[in-house]
Parts: structure tokens; C-alpha cells; sequence
């Protein structure tokens, strides 16, 4: 059964790389599609235009990714308001095959991981506070919440272990 693992959070909680390695880790047969890649690199628009416009092809991609991937993994910023259409052809596409995570991190956090990226120098802390959104939930997927705690590589790995279905000694809490 396809399942759909999605990663959203502010602007630089780590969502992109968590993606790229839960793809490398999942391997051949594995579908990323990045919001920022949709919207910023193949549509070349931004804001709420942005909006408007990513949100039909990403719900196509979803789609063909239930239709020809055992796993499919959405990531970016994707506020729940806005991305509405989007969340809700998920639940109606994967069902109970969903596996959310919210990264819920400080402002400062966000910024201090923005300052070790390499596109650090695309965009500063007032766009990232232009962006902020707290505590910014779905209202009809249950996310994990992942804290600032939890390092990248356990991150990598306790997702792939629970879409996997296999579990670590000890277990895991709802919140990390």
C-alpha cells in the first residue's frame, strides 16, 4: 500500500533535509516533491500568486505519487489554510497511509539552522519573521510534533521506522 509521509514547518526547521535523506534511505521507488521547488523553480512565482498556482500541480504530483511510488514524501512551508486542497485530496488519496510531522521550533532555532544552509544568503531573519507562523497545525491530518531536540539523524530514522512499522527499544513518544 502507497503511503505519504509529509514535513512541514517554518522556514528552516530542516524539512528539505530530512526529505532528501528519508528518500535516499527509503531508495529507488520513492517520490519527493518539495514546495519550494514546485512553486520557487519550476512555476517562478511567489507569494500568495505562488499559492494559487502550486497547489493544483501538487495535487496532481500527490496523486500520481499514490499511483506509482511506495512512498511519497511532500515538504515545505505549506500553511494549513492555505494549502487546504492540498491536505485534503491526501486524506482522501493515502486514507490512514498518512504520516505527518510538524516541526514545532523556536524563532531562533529556525534562524540558526538558516544560518547553516547553503542558501543562507537568499533570504535573511526579517523575510523568515514575514513568513513565521505559530503553532500552525492541521486541523484534518494528525502531525507528530518534532522539537528542537531531536537531531537530524534520529529524525531520519524514526520516521523511516515508523513507516516502516517497526519500532525502536524504548518506543517513541508523540512529541519530539
Amino acid at each position: 500500500m502507497p503511503k505519504l509521509i509529509i514535513l512541514r514547518g517554518n522556514s528552516g526547521s530542516g524539512k528539505t533535509t530530512v526529505a532528501k535523506a528519508l528518500q535516499e534511505k527509503f531508495g529507488p521507488n520513492t517520490m519527493r516533491i518539495s514546495h519550494d521547488m514546485i512553486r520557487m523553480e519550476i512555476l517562478h512565482t511567489w507569494g500568495m500568486e505562488g499559492i494559487a498556482r502550486s497547489e493544483p500541480l501538487m495535487i496532481q504530483l500527490l496523486k500520481y505519487g499514490r499511483e506509482n511510488s511506495e512512498v511519497t514524501i511532500v515538504e515545505g512551508i505549506l500553511p494549513a489554510k492555505e494549502y487546504c486542497g492540498l491536505f485534503e485530496t491526501a486524506v482522501k488519496e493515502y486514507r490512514q497511509d498518512i504520516f505527518a510531522y510538524y516541526y514545532d521550533l523556536p524563532f531562533e532555532e529556525t534562524l540558526h539552522r538558516h544560518s547553516t544552509k547553503p542558501n543562507r544568503n537568499d533570504f535573511g531573519e526579517a523575510d523568515m519573521r514575514r513568513w513565521w507562523k505559530e503553532k500552525d497545525f492541521l486541523p484534518m491530518i494528525p502531525e507528530k510534533i518534532l522539537r528542537e531536540d531531536l537531531n537530524f539523524q534520529d529524525a531520519v530514522e524514526m520516521i523511516y521506522c515508523q513507516v516502516m512499522g517497526e519500532t525502536k527499544e524504548g518506543g517513541y513518544s508523540e512529541v519530539w
